[in-house]
């Protein structure tokens, strides 16, 4: 008998700016294993991207599902969208 797969969530990570060009994208799906937390999700996207975005993500904001967060121990599930913002020109 075959073990169930571990729970996963999957998050759509929404790059603007220059999280956008460090991503080279837009958005994509992140999967990672549940309980997850916004860091669990951002820990993944660099994984795959890089250094670079790293450097970006350390001045960015995040919306997680259209609400504003502060610290990456919020939790995330399964279809949330995590928003990454930095900061724009002139604030």
């Amino acid at each position: 008998m075959d073990d169930p797969a571990p729970p996963q969530a999957a998050v759509t990570v929404r790059f603007f700016a220059a999280a956008r060009a460090a991503a080279g994208l837009d958005e994509e799906r992140i999967l990672v294993s549940a309980p997850a937390t916004v860091g669990d999700v951002l820990e993944a996207t660099v994984s795959i991207h890089g250094a670079g975005l790293a450097q970006v993500l350390r001045r960015c904001s995040y919306l997680l599902d259209e609400t504003a967060i502060h610290g990456h121990e919020t939790a995330v599930t399964d279809g949330d969208v995590l928003d990454v913002l930095p900061p724009f020109a002139g604030g």
